[in-house]
C-alpha cells in the first residue's frame, strides 16, 4: 500500500496529493514562501525651513479678499542610501481690490526613507505622495500664521499634486527635446 503525502493548506486543514508529491508546486530554485517585499514610505522627519509673513492690511477687515497660491516642489537625494528631502513651497498672497492683505511664504520640508520602491516609481512617490501627507501640516501652519496675524484663518483648499508632477514632466520633457 502506498504512502499518501499531505500538505497543509490555507485553511489549516490536511490536503492529499494523489500523485504522491507536493500539493504546492513552485518553480524549480524559488522560495515557496518568499514573496516580494512591500514597497515602504518612511517619514523620518518634517520641518519648517522657512517662513516670511508680511501684513500690510492689517486693521483692514475684508471678508473675502481675493487669494492666490503657487506651489513649488523640489526633491534630492540626501546622503543616506534611499533617504530624500522633499521641500513643499507655499506663496499666498491675499489682496482686496488694490491693498495686499497679507502675504505668507512656507518653506516645509520632509525626509524620507524609501524602502523596496521600485527605481520608476520612486520620482512619482517623491512628487505626489509625499507631498500630499505633507499638504495637511502645511495648511496648519498656513491656517495659524494668518489667524495669528490678525486676519481670519486662511484654510486652503487641497491641492492636486498629481497634475503638478504632469506639469513639471511635461515642462522638463519640453526643455530636453532639441531644436528643431
Amino acid at each position: 500500500m502506498a504512502d499518501e503525502i499531505k500538505s497543509p493548506s490555507a485553511d489549516g486543514a490536511d490536503k492529499k496529493s494523489p500523485s504522491g508529491g507536493d500539493a504546492d508546486k513552485t518553480a524549480p530554485g524559488a522560495n515557496p514562501g518568499a514573496t516580494p517585499p512591500e514597497p515602504s514610505i518612511q517619514m523620518i522627519s518634517q520641518y519648517v525651513r522657512d517662513l516670511s509673513f508680511e501684513n500690510p492690511g492689517v486693521g483692514r477687515q475684508v471678508k473675502s479678499p481675493k487669494v492666490e497660491l503657487s506651489v513649488d516642489l523640489q526633491t534630492k537625494a540626501a546622503t543616506e542610501p534611499g533617504q530624500y528631502e522633499i521641500l513643499l513651497k507655499l506663496r499666498v498672497t491675499a489682496v482686496d481690490e488694490t491693498v495686499t492683505m497679507f502675504i505668507v511664504e512656507l518653506a516645509y520640508g520632509a525626509y524620507v526613507l524609501l524602502k523596496d520602491v521600485p527605481e520608476d516609481y520612486i520620482q512619482q512617490v517623491l512628487m505626489i505622495e509625499i507631498p500630499r501627507q505633507m499638504f495637511p501640516f502645511a495648511r496648519r501652519i498656513v491656517a495659524d500664521v494668518t489667524r495669528d496675524g490678525g486676519m481670519m484663518p486662511l484654510m486652503l483648499e487641497p491641492i492636486d499634486f498629481l497634475a503638478i508632477y504632469r506639469k513639471k514632466m511635461a515642462e522638463s520633457a519640453g526643455q530636453a527635446k532639441p531644436a528643431s
